[in-house]
């Protein structure tokens, strides 16, 4: 197996104060979604298999609200959550809003929807003080009921202490939280407090890379993208593990197919160093043009993956592909486009591309 020949170590895991975003509704363990609801009560979504090509997703949405307002007014308690949840989904805030608050004191889920909305300031003005109160609630509550919720409002509560927003800032109370969410490797506990502590300990000072492994590694045991192409990286420069390059291309190849834009960048670059410039074209161009077919939030949403790690691949991609044009290496030399995709790189992540731009200067890309 080829090595990469190293340059410069500039893809750590992790190399500043980390950018959280908050923890998905768990799912509950009778009721994941509105799907499984229909399975529930066939009749519910009978509808849907009836000429199916004719329903755009607007009607079937609209169809969907029209059958839960149907079961609320029979008295079915789970329909006003489906509804409120259905209503976040859709990104319709202020109507989620106000649902979850209308049924808030007899629905755990909807208090733990409504701490993420008050924090994130989603149909509402961002309150973090009022979002932290919701999901202590959830946390402190003696209700079974609550039991697949506390692990996330856990992970929640330390986001909010590792920023500092609604409590005092504590990177400790932060760890504290985050390895309670995470119960030791549980894949039925919070995995995105798992994939976090594995980039808090690559982040803090002095690291603790040997715990960043761990950790990664456990998240990554139980599906998190995130921390499949970290431990890509770290494997690639020997981070808390004994270097490996065969198995930190099964790592970035895997994530990569999965959706991870950083694993895709990391790999493009790993094209150019090993001249594979055909294959890094290919790649690099798709990757630095996916703000042209999705935006950044929704590959959020998708993968569940940093915004910061996501414009970082396509910031590389960007380089790359830019490189590649300049030299006319695997492409058509076109110094225009490469200046274009030069400054993309630059919009995307200016450190990275400063980076990349010193080594470059210095002749060693």
């Amino acid at each position: 197996m080829d090595s990469l020949p190293i340059t410069e170590n500039i893809n750590t895991p992790c190399e500043n104060k980390m950018d959280l975003t908050s923890e998905k509704l768990p799912t509950h363990p009778f009721y994941t979604s509105i799907a499984q609801y229909a399975a529930k009560h066939q009749k519910f979504f009978q509808w849907k298999s009836d000429k199916p090509d004719h329903y755009t997703h607007a009607i079937l949405v609209d169809k969907a609200l029209q059958l839960l307002k149907e079961r609320i007014k029979r008295g079915d308690s789970l329909a006003s959550f489906l509804r409120g949840q259905l209503y976040f989904e859709e990104g319709w805030y202020q109507e989620a809003l106000e649902q979850f608050e209308e049924i808030a004191d007899k629905d755990h889920q909807a208090t733990y929807q409504l701490g993420v909305m008050h924090y994130d300031g989603l149909g509402t003005p961002t309150n973090a003080e009022k979002g932290v109160e919701y999901m202590k609630k959830i946390l402190d509550s003696p209700c079974p009921k609550t039991g697949h919720l506390k692990f996330a409002a856990a992970y929640n509560l330390g986001r909010a202490y590792y920023e500092g927003r609604g409590v005092k800032r504590s990177e400790e109370e932060a760890e504290r939280m985050w390895l309670f969410a995470a119960d030791n490797g549980n894949p039925k506990a919070s995995v995105k407090a798992q994939s976090t502590l594995g980039l808090y300990y690559s982040t803090k000072e002095p690291k603790e890379l040997e715990k960043a492994f761990y950790w990664h590694s456990e998240a990554c045991g139980n599906g998190n993208l995130e921390s499949q192409g970290a431990l890509g990286l770290m494997y690639f420069y020997g981070q808390g593990i004994c270097q490996n390059t065969e198995a930190a291309l099964h790592c970035l190849r895997e994530a990569a197919e999965r959706g991870n834009v950083y694993a895709q960048g990391i790999l493009v670059e790993y094209y150019y160093k090993m001249k594979f410039f055909t294959k890094c074209v290919t790649f690099s161009k798709r990757i630095a043009d996916y703000d042209e077919v999705l935006d950044v939030p929704m590959i959020v949403k998708v993968t569940d993956c940093l915004p910061e790690f996501i414009h970082r691949g396509m910031a590389l991609a960007s380089f790359y592909y830019a490189r590649c044009l300049q030299l006319g290496l695997g492409i058509l030399k076109d110094e225009a486009t490469a200046k274009h995709y030069y400054s993309k790189a630059c919009h995307l992540n200016p450190a990275l591309a400063d980076k990349l731009h010193a080594l470059l200067i210095c002749q060693r890309i």
